[in-house]
């Protein structure tokens, strides 16, 4: 995957979590993914089509995902429930319209679906890309960890 699509998303995951639930992750080094097996307990998950065919999916763990909702409520949540879900796909709706806006000013142009979101210990992401690799990058935060990851073909 080209590094002038990663970077948008890259970005976009930090202004996303940092100004809708007050949290400032820090980024690790990305790296391809083998295998299908989510790392997170709860993934968002959005189809992209447009200049390339692809996917982005976030990963979180299951504290983080309880802290990050929290923050954007305001209520404390003990274990997932469907408003964590809601919440957890919209927080993916909302990276991939922002890594789209900064895509379409550098001259491409994106389109999302709706996400899917899946929960549960090892669940599996597939992603829409054929035979593209898999970035995922690392994110880690004072309540957690999370994973971005994006595939693109074409």
């Amino acid at each position: 995957m080209k590094a002038e699509f990663l970077n948008p998303f890259l970005q976009a995951t930090i202004n996303v979590l940092s100004t809708m639930a007050m949290i400032s992750p820090k980024p690790g080094k990305p790296g391809v993914k083998e295998d299908d097996v989510a790392v997170g307990d709860i993934t968002g998950i959005i189809g992209i089509t447009g200049h390339a065919e692809g996917s982005l999916a976030v990963s979180f763990s299951e504290s983080c995902a309880l802290k990050i909702v929290e923050n954007m409520v305001g209520e404390k949540y003990e274990k997932m429930t469907e408003e964590v879900a809601d919440a957890v796909g919209e927080l993916t709706n909302m990276i991939s319209g922002d890594a789209r806006a900064q895509l379409q000013k550098a001259g491409f142009d994106f389109s999302a679906a709706i996400p899917t979101v899946v929960r549960g210990k090892d669940h599996t992401i597939r992603h829409l890309s054929q035979g593209g690799p898999t970035v995922m990058i690392p994110f880690t935060t004072d309540d957690g960890n999370f994973y971005v990851e994006a595939s693109f073909s074409g």
